[in-house]
């Protein structure tokens, strides 16, 4: 496997989301997979650093911190799952060692992720 980096273009979102933009989820999903869909495939053990840029409207006053990683994490895996970690056995569960963050960005057209991943031998 080789090295992976790839800047994901679009909004990020969590695993559930109950108002609001819902059909953003699926949005963010397609454009994952669609983005992710001609990436090389990861069959080994990994290590993985995932950035997720985040627009303004993700950081409202209640949640001055922006949305929760874990849970921007699962969706995004998830929709990995179906292109890169494809043929992984145990799809997602080939990433060993994680490192994830979000940033805050000006603008929507900004937004996205930013995707690492490096091969190990264990």
């Amino acid at each position: 496997m080789q090295h992976i980096y790839r800047k994901i273009r679009g909004i990020p979102y969590s695993q559930h989301k109950r108002q609001g933009n819902i059909d953003g989820l699926r949005v963010w999903t397609e454009a994952v997979v669609q983005q992710t869909r001609n990436l090389p495939r990861v069959r080994q053990a990994c290590i993985a650093k995932v950035t997720f840029l985040l627009p303004e409207n993700k950081y409202p006053p209640n949640f001055p911190n922006g949305s929760d990683l874990d849970n921007l994490l699962k969706r995004f895996f998830d929709a990995l799952n179906k292109t890169v970690f494809s043929e992984a056995p145990g799809k997602d569960s080939c990433v060993i060692s994680l490192h994830v963050s979000k940033v805050r960005v000006k603008s929507d057209n900004k937004a996205g992720a930013l995707l690492e991943i490096l091969p190990v031998t264990v």
